[in-house]
């Protein structure tokens, strides 16, 4: 019966976490900048009775709540970012809210919000029950630049957990027994010499094309790397005017492997490329490592624990006005998207544009997919346990319009909740730990990392970038 009064409390207070995630989503805000949104968070958690912890990592909108003493220290992991260009209004027709603006296209309005909601609850049942143990919520800035996470990594913030539990939105209610890629984020900058292109340009030594020089050799190189490696780049800066040969010139790439060694062997032969393409041009090449996360090791133990607490959290059940509102989306969808976006399908059937049973596909435990987070690095350093919970219908890509809408609507709050749900009771049990499955947990990750240890793939010299300076609205609880 004490199981019940969580997800009681949670049910009779999702109003208010439900403001906190419109409001969230209503002031999209990139990484780094998200000072709305962890302004909320934590005003949030301190009326709670939670101690926050600010500027975490040396980044001013990283923070941690806790409550509660002693062991187990249990952490629950929150974003807040949005993304660029992919603003919309909650509707099943594209239409920005502001025009190229920012948008919650990957739901970390709902995700970090869930979080807090998660451990909000879960001190209602510290306080009655006079549970051991401490609490944290971890507000993480910036994973869609996959870096928040690496900085407060460096910073030792993570090191004291025992574990570490999260979920992300998704189409499906299922443990996330899948890993992700490990990847680096590296900008090349080329210095030449300028001249007149048309009159003198044997005096010119272009930067432009040491920058396409080096791109060709990367796309040889694609050829000699492992399966599943990815090599994606960006021309960053391309010169000024055609006739003006560019003295400087910039290349923005990402590069992403099954694990850190892989990545690290690629970043090494690409500098030799961009080396040899500054030679061949007679220009300079300088290098900045923007990030470096780490593939994410899955934890069975943790996953099934997640898994088990679905009795508990009840069912997810959509009204006829939400399924409306999933297939009118889905027909925005380009159909070749959505007959691949099958294959990806978890449940029985693929019928159901919503789904709300909760899956744990034991099949792809350990498989690699092609993303990437810094939630990476949080498991390399304590047992993670995570899932996906269902707040978009099927078919709907993360970083799309299509996304941005799910994830502002009360489908998406509905997965909130039900995510809420899952992570609290899971802790709940990790306080009540009377089965060892910590223990479990740790020899599992134990195991898992083969002897490596994590090392951050952000060098020390590399400072968090500076947020831009801007009028913050006050946040309304």
């Amino acid at each position: 019966m004490r199981k019940s009064n969580i997800t009681k409390w949670i049910e009779e207070n999702q109003d208010k976490f439900t403001n906190v995630a419109k409001q969230i989503w209503d002031h999209p805000e990139v990484g780094y900048n998200e000072t709305f949104a962890s302004s909320l968070q934590i005003k949030t958690l301190e009326e709670a009775g939670f101690k926050v912890y600010t500027g975490l990592g040396d980044v001013q909108t990283a923070f941690v709540a806790e409550y509660g003493k002693g062991k187990p220290v249990i952490g629950i992991l929150g974003e807040f970012d949005a993304l660029p260009g992919l603003s919309q209004q909650v509707t099943p027709n594209q239409a920005p809210v502001i025009p190229n603006g920012p948008g919650h296209g990957c739901g970390h309005n709902l995700l970090g919000t869930a979080g807090v909601e998660a451990v909000i609850a879960l001190k209602e049942s510290i306080e009655a029950e006079m549970l051991p143990g401490t609490i944290r919520y971890y507000g993480c800035p910036a994973e869609e630049l996959l870096s928040g996470k690496t900085f407060m990594a460096r910073a030792g913030v993570f090191d004291d957990l025992d574990c570490a539990l999260t979920w992300h939105p998704g189409n499906n209610n299922l443990t996330s027994n899948f890993r992700t890629q490990a990847l680096t984020a590296i900008e090349f900058f080329f210095s030449g010499r300028t001249s007149h292109a048309g009159a003198a340009p044997h005096l010119g030594r272009s930067a432009l094309d040491a920058v396409e020089l080096m791109n060709v050799g990367a796309n040889y190189l694609r050829e000699h790397v492992p399966d599943g490696t990815r090599i994606h780049y960006q021309i960053t800066d391309g010169g000024m005017a055609p006739n003006i040969v560019p003295d400087h010139a910039s290349v923005y790439y990402f590069l992403r492997g099954a694990d850190r060694k892989q990545v690290d062997e690629l970043e090494e032969r690409l500098l030799k490329v961009a080396e040899g393409a500054a030679m061949m041009t007679e220009t300079s090449v300088r290098w900045e490592i923007k990030s470096g996360c780490y593939d994410t090791l899955p934890n069975e133990t943790l996953n099934e624990l997640m898994y088990k607490q679905s009795d508990a959290a009840g069912t997810m059940v959509f009204t006829p006005d939400e399924e409306k509102f999933a297939e009118e989306l889905r027909q925005t969808i380009d159909p070749s998207v959505l007959e691949a976006a099958k294959q990806l399908f978890i449940s029985s059937g693929d019928t159901n544009v919503l789904d709300g049973g909760f899956y744990h596909p034991r099949k792809l435990f350990g498989k690699t997919m092609g993303g990437s987070s810094d939630v990476g690095d949080v498991s390399w350093i304590v047992p993670m346990g995570q899932i996906m919970a269902t707040c978009a219908p099927q078919g709907v890509q993360f970083h799309t319009w299509q996304a941005t809408a799910s994830f502002g609507s009360s489908i998406g709050m509905k997965g909130m909740h039900y995510a809420a749900k899952i992570m609290a009771l899971s802790a709940y049990d990790l306080l009540n730990d009377q089965n060892g499955i910590l223990e479990k947990a740790k020899a599992e990750f134990t195991a898992s990392k083969r002897g490596s240890a994590y090392k951050p793939g952000i060098p020390a010299e590399v400072k968090p970038p500076v947020p831009k300076e801007k009028t913050v609205p006050v946040p309304a609880i």
